[in-house]
C-alpha cells in the first residue's frame, strides 16, 4: 500500500504531528480542517457560513494535491460549537457538494482549538489511482 501526505503549513501540524490529508491507495482522509487564514488568524469570527466555506477552501487544496475533488468525497464530519447555526454550516456544505452530496454528521462540541472558531470539518474520499 502506498501513502501520500500533504501539509497545509498550519502550525498545529508540526506541534501535534499530523498532516492535512493522507492518501492510501484510492482512499483519502482529510483531517479536521479549521477556518484559518494564510496568516494564521481565524477567518471571519462570528460568521458560521464564511468559516465553513474557508474550511472547504483549505480542504480543496489538499484534495487537489492528492488528485481528487469534492465529487470524490464520501463522508464529512462537521464539529460545531453552536448547533443552532446549523443552517449556515449546512448551506455552505450544500453549495460545495451540489450534485455529489456525501454522507455527513454534524455534532456540537464544547470548544475548538481557538475560541473564535465555530466549525471544523473532516472528510473521507475515494478517488481513482493514477
Amino acid at each position: 500500500m502506498s501513502f501520500q501526505r500533504v501539509f497545509s503549513g498550519a502550525p498545529w501540524e508540526t506541534d501535534v504531528g499530523y498532516c492535512r490529508a493522507l492518501r492510501a491507495d484510492d482512499r483519502i482522509f482529510v483531517t479536521g480542517t479549521a477556518p484559518v487564514n494564510p496568516d494564521g488568524t481565524v477567518h471571519m469570527p462570528g460568521d458560521g457560513y464564511a468559516q465553513a466555506i474557508r474550511c472547504f477552501e483549505i480542504m480543496k487544496t489538499a484534495l487537489d494535491e492528492l488528485g481528487a475533488g469534492f465529487e470524490h468525497v464520501t463522508r464529512t464530519r462537521m464539529l460545531v460549537t453552536d448547533i443552532s447555526r446549523w443552517k449556515d454550516y449546512g448551506r455552505a456544505h450544500a453549495e460545495i457538494f451540489g450534485d455529489h452530496p456525501p454522507t455527513t454528521t454534524m455534532v456540537e462540541v464544547r470548544a475548538l482549538i481557538h475560541p473564535d472558531m465555530l466549525i471544523e470539518i473532516e472528510a473521507d474520499a475515494i478517488a481513482p489511482t493514477s
